[in-house]
């Protein structure tokens, strides 16, 4: 028997941790990189991987610099179609992330050619290509591998001024912090892998996980948005945290302002999260002061690892009304601020 002769695949059986919830733990990732140091530094890379930023950036001229990142995972949905779009909205983001604009993209594949058939790996490409095309750029080449798990990705490559890039290292004290997506997407997909997920939270993850971050290439020109990222596979609360050390300050969140996916409070309340969930936990939790007695499905929303996750913008005060502005023009209604950046270190929420 062949590929195509097999049952309906559910591509999230083949995964061990699916999405962002498959990358490597913070801390491990440190130890490797603080193993690696970095030489022969062109000095027109703006950005290289110092400060753990969405993209690497190198300036071709005084008016253009190139944005270079790469991101892939393994399903964390069973429709190929969908995860395709996940996929290369996700990769994509980075783009955004650093107040850039995408141009190109290329394919990063890896197959188990003998359990999948050949029509359910062509929907997977042909969702990374329908949001490509939304981006309104070609998918120009990639590579493939015939592997145990599925997956799939993109290299993505965007442009962006010089003057103009969005670092996350760069807040400044009194800077309000707001995110542009609801949080969840973690517990939504242990849900689905669970069984338990209702139909309506499946469309509510969806369309958050494809919704492509294009506020981000306007923000990146308003110069009140000091610093900016993505929210990740190390969740809110991880990710903060590197803008944190990086412009050496602390954050305060007010978990009453968090945007959350409906469907995913309710299961977070149940005890439904992700391994990576706890990962992250063990990987930055000390860096993080919660209310006493605060709930445990509290503390599992802020390291819900996201995919596709939101842009997290720390912008002055006076900026903040002009960035909500640019995502409402964008639709992206859930947009709000969540929080403050302050002298000191770590993360506290109140």
């Amino acid at each position: 028997m062949n590929a195509a002769d097999h049952a309906p695949v559910r591509l999230t059986e083949f995964s061990h941790g699916g999405g962002c919830g498959c990358k490597i733990a913070p801390g491990v990732l440190s130890e490797l990189l603080a193993a690696a140091p970095m030489r022969n530094l062109p000095k027109d890379l703006l950005v290289g991987r110092e400060s753990s930023d969405d993209g690497a950036v190198y300036r071709l001229s005084d008016t253009q610099a190139l944005i270079a990142t790469t991101d892939f995972f393994t399903p964390i949905v069973d429709d190929p179609y969908d995860f395709g779009r996940i996929a290369a909205a996700n990769a994509l983001s980075d783009i955004y992330a650093m107040g850039g604009r995408p141009f190109m993209a290329l394919a990063v594949v890896g197959m188990p050619l003998d359990k999948l058939p050949l029509e359910v790996i062509r929907k997977i490409l042909a969702g990374g290509e329908s949001v490509c095309a939304l981006a309104g750029i070609p998918i120009a080449g990639g590579h493939s591998i015939d592997v145990l798990e599925p997956i799939y990705g993109l290299v993505a490559l965007g442009l962006v001024h010089p003057e103009r890039v969005k670092r996350n290292d760069r807040a400044e004290e009194g800077d309000v912090l707001i995110l542009g997506k609801p949080l969840g997407v973690g517990i939504l997909s242990a849900a689905l892998k669970k069984g338990t997920l209702s139909a309506a939270g499946y469309e509510q993850m969806i369309a958050t996980t494809t919704r492509l971050n294009t506020p981000g290439t306007a923000l990146g020109e308003l110069p009140g948005v000091h610093a900016m990222t993505d929210v990740s596979g190390f969740g809110l609360a991880g990710h903060l945290l590197e803008v944190c050390r990086g412009s050496r300050l602390g954050a305060n969140l007010r978990f009453a302002d968090l945007p959350l996916i409906e469907e995913a409070l309710h299961w977070a309340r149940q005890g439904t999260v992700t391994g990576a969930t706890e990962r992250n936990w063990s990987g930055y939790g000390d860096e993080i002061h919660l209310p006493e007695g605060a709930p445990a499905w509290q503390r599992a929303l802020i390291t819900d690892p996201q995919t596709s996750g939101g842009l997290l913008v720390a912008c002055a005060p006076e900026a903040e009304a002009e960035v909500l502005a640019v995502f409402s023009k964008h639709g992206f209604e859930a947009a709000r601020r969540i929080g403050r950046m302050v002298a000191g270190q770590g993360l506290s929420v109140e």
